[in-house]
């Protein structure tokens, strides 16, 4: 553990002391226990949750009269018990915060403004990726500190390619090898689909636009929907439903359950669907993982990072200040790359989540981050992200051109950034 600040300390001591106060001023010392400062810490993924109840648990013994209730709530539902709370004035303490996100809750006085605690404290910043602070960055003040990074990779059957005599993925890989690998590993007869391309941003077609050096948003911040080399990428990805190289797929939870029950071959996943695979004993046993193929010499990945903000509200912001650049230290955030609960952000500690298991070549997704492309985001991600799911349908399905469907969200999606 690194040596803790002499402010760091004082300002622990502190804060016990005045618990105990409160308690004598209750009546008696045995009360102290009904004193104790409760801090809520909210976050959507329950496969992170062990990990992060250990950690809690660490940092209640550090700090005794301090209690961290974790509140897992399913993504989906997430950003609506978020808005709803908000509204009431009951966000939870800490709370996991996203680059889709982060400008409505940071524009609009939902979470505390960290600059002042970050500067008092001396937390280095530039121990986290660049992209990653800046993604967390309001109107020139932090509002969150980068809790971890994902990148995505190809998941490969190693049983089905070892059936079919083909070479495992590797780095080698291209746009071609991917194509002639879904066509071989395609059997009608079996049922059996040599990918899983659904139709996911970051997972998905993102990776294939900035390779082909397309993009989704331009340096003008207007669309990039409708540029040439994106439209070309989106063909590409479509074409593997288009030719039935792959099943039609709308959600992780679609392309993973084609993978586990025989149907894909091969489908593009981020490095947080771990726990997925490891929860599953026959991807543990018959799959693992590759670098994404590129494009002539392109291999582009998105890679976005989770972010730990403070509501603004809350009765406890040192103590919740104290947990969360807990959250944020080398020591911690190397052990949550030791438990395996996600790729931590801080310098040098991603190694750790490597070798937080030997069932899967985990390296790729720390090695793709040096061609990482952070995920496109304006202050209403949200909002033209999903239109452009319900614009992209009908040419995903093959049932409209990819040039007509991609010039409608491009249209769409500079209607929404000209509003924001």
């Amino acid at each position: 553990m690194e040596k803790k600040s002499l402010r760091t300390i004082l300002r622990r001591m502190v804060i016990v002391a005045t618990l105990l106060v409160t308690a004598l001023q209750g009546g008696a010392l045995n009360s102290v226990s009904a004193q104790e400062v409760v801090l809520t810490y909210g976050i959507w993924d329950s496969r992170q949750e062990p990990g992060l109840r250990e950690i809690a648990d660490d940092f209640e013994a550090e700090n005794p009269g301090i209690k961290i209730e974790l509140q897992v709530t399913g993504w989906g539902e997430y950003w609506t018990m978020l808005e709803a709370a908000a509204t009431g004035g009951s966000l939870p303490d800490i709370f996991w915060m996203h680059s889709n996100e982060i400008y409505k809750y940071g524009s609009n006085d939902m979470l505390l403004n960290l600059d002042e605690y970050i500067g008092r404290d001396s937390i280095d910043l530039t121990k986290f990726p660049q992209g990653l602070v800046d993604i967390y960055n309001v109107n020139e003040s932090q509002y969150a500190i980068p809790k971890d990074f994902d990148t995505i990779g190809l998941w490969y059957n190693k049983t089905m390619f070892d059936e079919a005599g083909l070479d495992y993925p590797d780095e080698t890989w291209t746009w071609e090898t991917l194509r002639e690998a879904a066509e071989i590993l395609t059997d009608e007869e079996k049922g059996q689909y040599g990918m899983s391309a659904q139709l996911s941003n970051q997972e998905g077609y993102y990776n294939f636009v900035y390779q082909n050096g397309g993009t989704i948003l331009t340096d003008e911040r207007t669309s990039g929907y409708d540029l040439p080399e994106t439209i070309e990428a989106l063909e590409y990805y479509f074409s593997f439903v288009h030719d039935g190289l792959s099943p039609e797929s709308y959600t992780d939870t679609d392309s993973r359950a084609f993978l586990e029950n025989g149907i894909a071959a091969m489908a593009t996943f981020g490095s947080w669907q771990l726990p997925a695979f490891l929860d599953n004993e026959y991807l543990v046993e018959n799959f693992d993982v590759a670098p994404l193929p590129s494009k002539e010499g392109n291999s582009t990945t998105i890679y976005n990072g989770l972010g730990n903000a403070i509501d603004a509200n809350t009765e406890n912001p040192e103590e919740a200040w104290l947990f969360l650049s807990y959250l944020s230290s080398e020591p911690v955030q190397r052990k949550a790359s030791e438990l395996g609960i996600a790729i931590s952000a801080y310098e040098g500690t991603a190694e750790a989540w490597i070798d937080s298991n030997t069932e899967f070549n985990l390296k790729v997704y720390v090695d793709m981050v040096e061609s990482g492309q952070i995920r496109p985001y304006t202050n209403e991600t949200t909002v033209w992200e999903e239109k452009a799911y319900e614009l992209l349908n009908a040419a995903y399905r093959g049932e409209q051109s990819v040039e007509e469907g991609a010039k409608a969200t491009a249209e769409m999606m500079n209607q929404f950034i000209s509003q924001e």
